[in-house]
C-alpha cells in the first residue's frame, strides 16, 4: 500500500549563491525522494527560500535595491542553480509570502493564547547613527579572552570562545563604525521548557532521528531548556507581530513555517494540507544539516506541538561538506558555487560521487577530486555505462537491433541481480547511500565479467545466435542495474529507458525483461571526466575570489599563509608544541573490511569505520604480517585527518599506526573498550 510522504529540505538563505554544501543536501533530499515515487508512493518535495532578516535588509541596502526585489532575484538564481543538479521540487516558493504570514501569525496567537509566550525587557546594543537594534552578528570588537580585533559579537572564530555582545571590548557597528551603546527593550519569548517532557518523547520516537542526533539533542536537556526569543526590534525585514507594536518575528520563528507555506501554495487546499500538517495522514520528512539540530530538533517540534499540527516523523541530519579532508576554502578555489561547477563538468557525475559518499549518519562527507575521477570514470562509465554501449551499439546493429529470449544462464544472472532488490530498497530507505552504490557497482562487475568471458564482439563472428543470447541477457542485467541507479542518475536513466523503448524504469517494473524486441538507437550515456575541466574549475573560483578580495589574495609581510601554517614542523631543538601536536586527529577505528591488492607485495586495502567521520579506505603496508581475515573487526588508532593521497592503486585517505619490523608489525589497538570514531586525547 502506497504511503503519503511530504519532504523538505533546509531552505537557503537569500543572501548568497547557492554552493556546493547546499547541493549536497538537496541531492540527498532528491535522491530519497526519487526513491520514493519509483516504488510507489506519493511523495512532495517542498523547499522556499529563507528571507528575512537583518542581513537581508543590509545587503538589499548596500546593493541599491528593496529587500523584496533582492529576495525575488536571488530565489530565480537558487531555483536555477538547484534544478542545473537534477533535483526536481514540487514546489519552490518563498518565506516571504502571504501564506508564511498567516501560519507564522496563527501560531504565535495559539501558542501565546495557551501561555506558551512570555514578555520581559531585555538591554540590547543600539546604534545611534543608523537608529537600529544590533543583532550579535552585527557588532565586531576585540576578544575579551585571547584579544583578537574584528570578532563578532557572539563568538570569537580564532579562540572559539561564547560570550555576550556587552562582553567585547572596543565594540562597533559593523554596518557605520559607531560604538552601540546599551537599551533596554521589550522582547517577546517562547517558553520551550514548557515542552521538555513531550520533546524528550519526540526524540526517542523509533526512526525519527539517527543516533548521534538524538544524542546531541538530549544534551541541551541537561541544564534544562531555556526560553526563546522571538521577536525583533525595528527597523527589521520581515513580519511584524500582531498586538504588538515595531516587533517582529525573529527569522527562526517563521523560516521552518516556511515548508507549510510551500505546502499550502502548492496543495491550495485546506483539507488536502490539514490531512498532511493537522490529521496525520501522511509522514512529514525533513532534510538538514547538523548546524540546524537546535533549532529543527526542539524549537520547531515543540511550535507544532503548541500549536496543534503534526510534528515530523523524521528529521533526517547530514554532516558539512569537506574537500579533502578541510573546510570548503575560496582562496584555494574549493569553495565552488553550483553554476561554476555546471558550467565545467557533468552534475550527474556529482550526484554519483555523492551518493558513493553518504552515509545515514552525520559525519562530514569530505571529498577528493581526484577520488571523484577514479570513481566516476572507473564504477559509473568503465562498470556501469560501458556495460550498456558495449553491447548496444555497432555488435546490436549486426543483429538488427533485435534482442532474443533469455537463456537458462541468462536467467540465472538476472535473478542474482534481483535478489538484492530488498537489500537495495532497504539501503536507499535509510539514506545509506553509499551501500547501494557499493551493491550496484559489485553487481556490475559480475555482469562485465559475464560479457568479458563470452566476448559478443568476438562471438558475432562465428554465431549470431550465441551472442544475441550474450546481448539480451547483458541488457537484461543493465536495465536492473541502472533501475537501481535511477534515484541517483535519472538523466543517463531516462536515456537508457529511451533504448530499451520503455516509458520508465521503476522498481514497479524491474521484474519485467526485455526479449524478442527491437532497442532504440544508441545515445551516447555519459563522458568520462577530463581532469583539466577540475583545473580550470577551481581557477575560476580562486580568481573570484581574488577579485572581490583584493587585499586577502596576498599575504601579509612576515606572516604564513593558511596553508603553510597547517604544516606541523620541528624546531631545532628537535621537539613540537602541544598546538602542533593537536594538529594530528588520532581516533579509533574499527576494519569493516580487508582485502588484497592486486599487484601490491605489501599492502592491503581495507575500510576503516570511524563512527561520525565516516568509513575511509586505507592502503596500509602490513601485508607481510596480517591476513586480511585476521584484520576484519579489528579495533585499531588511525591518523583520521591525513591528507588524501592518490596512489596507483586508488585513493587511500587515513593511515593505521603500527611499529616493529617490516615483517613483526604491531597495529595499535585501544587497551580497553573503545568505540569507533574515539578521539584520543
Amino acid at each position: 500500500m502506497s504511503k503519503n510522504i511530504l519532504v523538505t529540505s533546509a531552505l537557503p538563505y537569500a543572501n548568497g549563491s547557492i554552493h556546493l554544501g547546499h547541493v549536497l543536501e538537496a541531492v540527498q533530499t532528491d535522491i530519497w525522494v526519487r526513491f520514493q515515487k519509483l516504488v510507489g508512493n506519493n511523495c512532495y518535495f517542498f523547499c522556499a527560500d529563507d528571507t528575512h532578516g537583518t542581513p537581508i535588509m543590509i545587503a538589499a541596502k548596500k546593493a541599491g535595491k528593496t529587500p523584496e526585489t533582492m529576495i525575488e532575484e536571488v530565489q530565480k538564481e537558487h531555483y536555477k542553480d538547484l534544478t542545473s543538479f537534477g533535483v526536481s521540487y514540487d514546489n519552490y516558493y518563498t518565506t516571504n509570502s502571504e501564506e508564511n504570514k498567516k501560519f507564522s501569525e496563527s501560531i504565535y496567537l495559539t501558542l501565546k493564547k495557551k501561555g506558551h509566550i512570555v514578555a520581559r525587557n531585555i538591554e540590547q546594543s543600539y546604534c545611534e547613527h543608523d537608529k537600529m537594534f544590533l543583532p550579535d552578528r552585527f557588532i565586531k570588537g576585540t576578544c575579551p579572552k585571547c584579544g583578537a580585533k574584528d570578532q563578532y559579537g557572539d563568538s570569537c572564530e580564532v579562540c572559539g570562545t561564547s560570550y555576550s555582545p556587552k562582553d567585547l571590548k572596543d565594540s562597533y557597528c559593523s554596518i557605520c563604525g559607531t560604538t552601540p551603546v546599551l537599551k533596554e527593550s521589550k522582547h517577546l519569548f517562547f517558553k520551550l521548557q514548557d515542552f521538555q517532557t513531550q520533546l524528550q518523547t519526540w526524540i526517542e520516537g523509533e526512526s525519527r532521528l539517527n543516533e548521534g542526533a538524538q544524542k546531541k539533542l538530549k544534551e541541551w536537556f541537561t541544564s534544562g531548556l531555556q526560553e526563546w526569543d522571538i521577536s525583533r526590534d525595528g527597523p527589521y525585514f520581515g513580519f511584524a507581530i500582531p498586538e504588538e507594536e515595531n516587533k517582529y518575528f525573529y527569522v527562526w520563528l517563521d523560516a521552518p513555517i516556511g515548508y507549510m507555506a510551500s505546502s499550502m501554495n502548492f496543495l491550495k487546499d485546506e483539507k488536502k494540507f490539514n490531512e498532511i500538517w493537522k490529521e496525520g495522514k501522511g509522514e512529514i520528512v525533513h532534510f538538514i544539516g547538523k548546524d540546524i539540530l537546535y533549532f529543527h530538533g526542539l524549537f520547531w517540534p515543540a511550535m507544532l506541538m503548541g500549536a496543534d499540527y503534526q510534528t515530523p516523523s523524521q528529521l533526517n541530519v547530514h554532516g558539512f561538506l569537506t574537500v579533502n579532508g578541510e573546510k570548503m576554502s575560496k582562496s584555494r578555489g574549493t569553495f565552488i558555487n553550483a553554476s561554476t561547477f555546471a558550467k565545467y563538468l557533468d552534475v550527474e557525475h556529482f550526484r554519483f560521487y555523492l551518493a558513493c559518499r553518504l552515509g545515514s549518519g552525520m559525519e562530514d562527507v569530505d571529498i577528493s577530486f581526484d577520488d571523484f575521477v577514479s570513481r566516476v570514470n572507473s564504477d559509473l562509465i568503465g562498470n556501469l555505462v560501458n556495460l550498456v554501449s558495449r553491447v548496444s551499439t555497432s555488435i546490436l546493429d549486426k543483429m538488427d537491433r533485435k534482442l532474443g529470449a533469455l537463456s537458462i544462464e541468462g536467467k540465472s544472472l538476472v535473478s542474482e541481480l534481483l535478489s538484492k532488490e530488498q537489500e537495495i530498497r532497504e539501503a536507499y530507505e535509510s539514506r545509506n547511500y553509499s551501500k547501494v552504490m557499493r551493491e550496484i557497482t559489485g553487481l556490475g562487475d559480475k555482469v562485465n565479467k559475464y560479457v568479458n568471458d563470452y566476448a559478443p564482439w568476438n562471438l558475432i563472428k562465428t554465431d549470431v545466435e550465441k551472442a544475441r543470447e550474450v546481448v539480451t541477457t547483458s541488457l537484461n542485467c543493465a536495465k536492473i542495474l541502472f533501475t537501481y541507479l535511477g534515484p541517483v542518475t535519472p538523466k543517463i536513466v531516462n536515456s537508457v529507458a529511451q533504448l530499451f523503448q520503455v516509458e520508465s524504469l521503476s522498481f514497479l517494473n524491474l521484474k519485467e525483461t526485455l526479449e524478442n524486441q527491437v532497442l532504440g538507437p544508441y545515445q551516447m550515456l555519459s563522458k568520462r571526466v577530463e581532469e583539466k575541466n577540475i583545473s580550470l574549475m577551481i581557477e575560476e573560483t580562486k580568481e573570484a575570489f581574488q577579485k572581490a578580495n583584493p587585499e586577502k589574495s596576498k599575504s601579509e609581510p612576515g606572516k604564513t599563509t593558511a596553508s603553510e601554517s597547517n604544516s606541523t614542523t620541528v624546531s631545532e631543538d628537535g621537539f613540537i608544541t602541544i598546538d602542533e601536536l593537536s594538529k594530528v586527529e588520532l581516533r579509533v577505528g574499527q576494519i569493516l573490511e580487508a582485502g588484497p591488492v592486486e599487484g601490491a607485495d605489501k599492502l592491503l586495502f581495507v575500510k576503516v569505520n570511524l563512527g561520525e567521520k565516516g568509513i575511509k579506505n586505507v592502503f596500509a603496508g602490513i601485508k607481510v604480517s596480517y591476513t586480511a581475515e585476521e584484520l576484519v573487526g579489528k579495533k585499531v588508532v588511525v591518523v583520521a585527518n591525513l591528507k588524501p593521497r592518490q596512489m596507483k592503486f586508488g585513493l587511500s585517505e587515513a593511515m593505521l599506526l603500527a611499529s616493529g619490523k617490516e615483517k613483526t608489525l604491531s597495529l595499535f589497538v585501544p587497551d580497553r573498550d573503545a568505540n569507533p570514531g574515539d578521539l584520543l586525547k
